[in-house]
């Protein structure tokens, strides 16, 4: 079975933040989508690992800030490569504002956001899928939306080539980490973006 496949998918990629009792978080999904126009809902599956799922949870509210052409690796290393368990991913970070909500959204490498409240969740085992009606949205520039194929091909920086010595490494296809090492632990977590060990390819060097 050919794991590329599902990268021929044609979704998106997404900011989402939250807040509950004074704490703020973002993290970076790839799951946001209309379920349905009238009434308008959409949907996000998020992983139970991030410190933004919790705050969804919790809160009940979230939004959705749609990440376009003009944004830059940094953003995704900002939102996606830390945990807001360990830091204030909006302390000292200027591009962002207030929806009427409450809750934050990113003004930088985004086209628009959308503000939604929870009506339901089902379990997916290791995400969450969330169904939940728009309150609010507004686009905030033309500049195309940044597919994960974009991602791949025009944003994320191409991998270090391993140093040749004979070994086999294993490379993250996500954000580049290398794991020295005959064979990947099969429960491997990714230090830098958190993926898990399906995300890794081999390589001999």
């Amino acid at each position: 079975m050919d794991k590329a496949t599902m990268y021929k998918l044609t979704y998106g990629l997404f900011v989402l933040t939250s807040g509950s009792e004074g704490k703020d978080s973002g993290c970076i999904i790839n799951t946001a989508g209309q379920v349905t126009s009238d009434p308008n809902r959409i949907s996000i599956a998020v992983n139970k690992a991030n410190f933004t799922h919790d705050l969804v949870r919790e809160s009940g509210r979230f939004n959705i800030s749609v990440l376009s052409q003009e944004a830059d690796f940094s953003l995704f290393k900002h939102f996606g490569f830390q945990s807001g368990r360990d830091v204030d991913k909006f302390a000292g970070f200027p591009d962002c504002a207030r929806s009427a909500n409450g809750l934050y959204y990113v003004t930088r490498g985004t086209n628009g956001f959308i503000s939604a409240r929870t009506e339901q969740t089902i379990d997916l085992d290791t995400h969450t899928l969330f169904i939940a009606s728009v309150k609010d949205m507004k686009v905030l520039s033309d500049v195309p939306s940044a597919t994960y194929a974009y991602y791949q091909s025009s944003i994320k920086p191409r991998p270090e080539k391993p140093k040749a010595s004979g070994k086999t490494v294993w490379r993250c296809s996500v954000c580049g980490y290398i794991y020295e090492g005959e064979e990947l632990p099969a429960d491997f977590i990714c230090p830098l973006c958190k993926h898990p060990a399906s995300d890794f390819e081999k390589v001999t060097t």
